[in-house]
């Protein structure tokens, strides 16, 4: 007997009609994705990986090895050149316009962070809300009262609360990362994607703006995809830490209670996991 012979006998048919859509577990699934700026040398290799919703998946590796493209081809900015890429049920691509509407559920902080400086705290945050106001409204400056509400919360959320006003060339590096934040926050996405978001900062801070990102992913379910240069503290944030080395991903981990735990079968023994992760002491 069928599957769908099977359901329909065990489930009343009322089941069938209510359905209207699908979630998946897996939010971003990469298979086998090759990706290259110039068709002639390639970025990325064979980069295979499935990341849960409602995760924090780290993404680790040196300058140059390919971190930020991956960020780049998860929403749509860059197209791969072999392989599939596909972020609840889509294939990212900004040039097409389905999914171009759904990319509003997608916030991105890049590494300049891409703040206006010379406009304020509010008006920075409130500009994550274009996708529902509209760009011409942006413009000239008409947000909805709900929409200013929503925006002085979030800034409270993140811990800049009586600084809405401040132009935001006045504030320090962390608080800029706050901000910048906030604004991918104001977009109500379902995934956040961070590109070294905590390079350049010392360890304190660093750790605040994590834990930040930690509460914001439990309160609001978010799936966060983000970018590290420090091994130590991916791994003490995400669930899973994959390493990229020269465009090719050599290593997956996480850890569970006090133990390592490998989830990709590679080529490399515990001695150089244990070597690869020591040699990134703080």
């Amino acid at each position: 007997m069928s599957f769908n012979k099977l359901a329909k006998q065990l489930l009343p048919t009322h089941f069938f009609s209510n359905l209207s859509t699908i979630s998946t577990k897996t939010l971003i699934q990469m298979n086998n994705v090759w990706a290259s700026y110039d068709a002639k040398n390639y970025s990325l290799k064979e980069i295979t990986l499935s990341i849960e919703r409602g995760t924090n998946y780290a993404i680790v590796g040196q300058s140059g090895s390919g971190k930020s493209t991956l960020l780049k081809l998860i929403n749509g900015m860059m197209i791969p050149s072999k392989g599939q890429i596909k972020v609840d049920y889509q294939t990212p691509n900004i040039n097409n316009k389905e999914f171009k509407r759904a990319m509003s559920k997608i916030g991105y902080i890049p590494q300049s962070l891409g703040l206006v400086k010379n406009i304020t705290v509010l008006e920075n945050v409130l500009i994550g809300s274009l996708p529902r106001i509209g760009k011409l409204n942006s413009l000239l400056k008409k947000f909805p009262e709900s929409e200013i509400q929503e925006a002085e919360k979030i800034i409270k959320l993140v811990g800049l609360g009586g600084k809405s006003e401040r132009k935001t060339y006045m504030l320090s590096g962390g608080e800029k990362r706050r901000v910048a934040i906030a604004r991918a926050l104001m977009q109500k996405p379902i995934l956040l994607l961070a590109d070294e978001i905590v390079s350049e900062l010392d360890q304190v801070t660093a750790r605040e703006i994590m834990d930040l990102v930690a509460d914001a992913q439990q309160r609001l379910n978010l799936t966060a995809v983000m970018v590290h240069h420090d091994m130590h503290l991916a791994l003490e944030y995400a669930n899973r830490v994959a390493v990229i080395k020269e465009g090719q991903k050599i290593l997956e981990i996480g850890i569970e209670g006090d133990k390592i735990i490998d989830f990709q079968s590679g080529n490399m023994s515990q001695q150089e996991i244990m070597e690869l992760y020591n040699s990134n002491e703080p």
